[in-house]
C-alpha cells in the first residue's frame, strides 16, 4: 500500500434479491471492534429492487453506499462495479448472506499490513437450519467443507477464492476485473483466485476473519441447481485456464461411478435436474439418514456431472 486513501477498507457487498439477508450482515459490520481501520461499505443492488434500497437508504450506522443496476447484470458485474467503486486501500468482498464477526475487517486489513501482495480468504461456516436436507447431507457437507478450507496447503489455496475474500487496490488495478465470461453460477471466483496465484501472489486463509454464512441450499434441489451451473462454470474455466492444474470432471470409478454417470445422464437440462432432485427432497423424510446422504449425494454430484458436459442454455444470470 502506498498513496493513503480516503478511508482504509471497503466492503463491497453484491446482492440480488437480498433484503431478508442484508440486515444481518449490516448488524454485523455496524458493531465491528473498537480500534477497527476505518471503512466504507457498498452494495451493489443488482438488477432487482425488492426492498432493498430503501433498506440501504435508511442505514446510518455505516459509511455506506449503495449501486443500484436498473437491471440485473450477474454477480461478476456487480462485484467489478463495487470494486471500481471502492475508495479504501484493502478491498474487501463480502456476500450479503453473510454474519461477519466483531474481528472482521481488521483482520482482513492486517493481513495486508506487511504490504507485499498477498490474497486473504476468510473462512465460512454454512448455518443451517434443522430439516430432512440438513439432517442427511448439509451439516455433514458444511463440516467436510470447513475442514476443506483449513487444509489446503498453499499451492492450492487459490481454489478456495469465494465469499470472503480481500486484496489491495493496487492488486485490484494490476490483476484487473471479474471476467465477464462468467455468466452463471461459480467459479469467477476461482478464476480470479487462479489469476492472483498465476500472477506469484500467495493466498492466506486467515481463521479470525470466519464468518457464518446463512445462505447456503436447504434442499437438494438448490444445491442440485447450483452443481449443475458451476458444473458448467467449471468448463468455462478450463477453457480459458488450460494448464491450470485441474482435471476434467469425472464420475469416478466403481458402482458409485456408474450411478453417477447414469444420473448425468438424466440430468440434460435445468429442468431435469429440478424433477430428479425434487424426487430426493420427497422422499427424504422417509428413508434413513445414510440412505438419504447417498441419494443427495448422487443428485448433486450427477448434476455437476451432467452441467460440465452437456450444453445448458437455459442457465440464468440471477446470482
Amino acid at each position: 500500500m502506498t498513496k493513503k486513501r480516503e478511508v482504509d477498507a471497503t466492503v463491497i457487498v453484491p446482492s440480488y434479491r437480498g433484503v431478508d439477508r442484508l440486515p444481518l450482515l449490516l448488524d454485523s459490520l455496524a458493531v465491528q471492534q473498537d480500534g477497527t481501520p476505518s471503512f466504507e461499505v457498498i452494495v451493489v443492488v443488482d438488477g432487482v429492487d425488492d426492498g432493498s434500497v430503501a433498506l440501504l437508504e435508511n442505514e446510518s450506522r455505516l459509511d455506506l453506499r449503495s449501486i443500484v443496476f436498473p437491471e440485473n447484470r450477474g454477480r461478476v458485474a456487480a462485484l467489478n462495479a463495487g470494486f471500481e467503486a471502492a475508495r479504501g486501500d484493502v478491498l474487501i468482498r463480502c456476500d450479503d448472506d453473510l454474519v461477519v464477526p466483531s474481528g472482521y475487517v481488521a483482520a482482513h486489513f492486517d493481513a495486508h499490513a506487511s504490504g507485499d501482495p498477498v490474497g486473504v480468504v476468510g473462512p465460512t461456516r454454512d448455518i443451517h437450519a434443522p430439516s430432512p436436507y440438513a439432517r442427511a447431507y448439509g451439516e455433514d457437507a458444511a463440516r467436510k467443507s470447513y475442514a476443506h478450507v483449513l487444509s489446503r496447503p498453499p499451492s492450492e489455496r487459490w481454489r478456495l477464492w469465494a465469499a470472503s475474500c480481500s486484496i489491495t487496490k493496487s492488486t485490484w488495478e494490476s490483476i484487473g476485473t471479474y471476467d465477464d465470461r462468467y455468466r452463471g453460477y461459480g467459479w469467477e471466483d476461482v478464476d480470479y483466485g487462479y489469476r492472483l496465484h498465476a500472477a506469484g501472489l500467495p493466498i492466506e486463509v486467515v481463521d479470525d476473519a470466519t464468518a457464518e454464512h446463512h445462505g447456503p441450499a436447504r434442499t437438494t434441489r438448490a444445491r442440485s441447481i447450483k452443481a449443475f451451473e458451476a458444473g458448467a462454470a467449471r468448463a468455462t474455466f478450463l477453457r480459458l485456464h488450460p494448464k491450470a492444474p485441474i482435471g476434467a470432471p469425472a464420475a469416478g470409478k466403481g458402482l458409485w461411478g456408474a450411478a453417477v454417470r447414469l444420473t448425468a445422464s438424466s440430468m440434460r437440462s435445468r429442468q431435469a435436474v429440478e424433477r430428479g432432485a425434487g424426487w430426493v427432497d420427497r422422499i427424504l423424510p422417509l428413508v434413513l439418514t445414510p440412505v438419504g446422504r447417498k441419494l443427495v449425494a448422487l443428485a448433486v454430484e450427477g448434476a455437476g456431472l451432467a452441467g460440465a458436459t452437456r450444453s445448458s442454455g437455459d442457465r440464468g444470470r440471477n446470482r
